[in-house]
């Protein structure tokens, strides 16, 4: 139950915010097939009942250590996205005048909504059932094509600062990748 209400507070409050975002050029309608296969996976583990099954093993510390990395991972999600305020954009969107945001989270890593998003489904997985580990593989490639993209956008539209910028941070894990 505290997962379930965890999303639903962080995906309205993330559409909220969504509103103050500079305007911009977005791309919604491409890869429209990935959101449809997560939602569809969502529904699917719902009517299934993986919310009953009290873990991976039904363990409490797997349980903990689940609500422990969702938590976390939320928050990371939201600290950088009010970190690059109204500079956000739905994946590989381009805004109008955009400013390169390395600082805070974006210090450490250049995609920290992501990986504050696949952190907080990884403890989902972990505290519920490993079904959910399915929309975490096909939400974790497609963030990892979205991040490649934008960087190829960003090289070109900061090419004084952006090459420096990823030579001294990670794509998406602090020190690995």
């Amino acid at each position: 139950m505290i997962i379930s209400l965890g999303w639903l507070a962080f995906w309205l409050g993330w559409l909220a915010a969504a509103m103050q975002a500079k305007p911009g050029r977005t791309f919604w309608g491409r890869f429209m097939w990935v959101r449809l296969v997560v939602i569809a996976l969502v529904l699917v583990l719902i009517r299934v009942r993986p919310f009953h099954s009290g873990g991976v093993a039904g363990s409490p510390w797997l349980l903990g250590i689940g609500l422990v990395l969702f938590v976390a991972g939320l928050a990371l999600a939201v600290w950088a996205r009010v970190h690059i305020a109204e500079n956000w954009g739905m994946p590989m969107s381009q805004k109008a005048d955009p400013e390169l945001v390395t600082t805070g989270p974006y210090g450490l890593i250049r995609h920290p909504i992501y990986t504050g998003m696949i952190l907080a489904m990884i403890g989902t997985a972990i505290a519920l059932s490993p079904y959910w580990l399915a929309p975490v593989v096909v939400l974790g490639g497609y963030f990892v094509y979205s991040a490649t993209r934008e960087e190829r956008y960003l090289v070109e539209r900061f090419p004084d600062t952006y090459p420096s910028y990823q030579r001294s941070t990670k794509m998406l894990i602090p020190f690995i990748f």
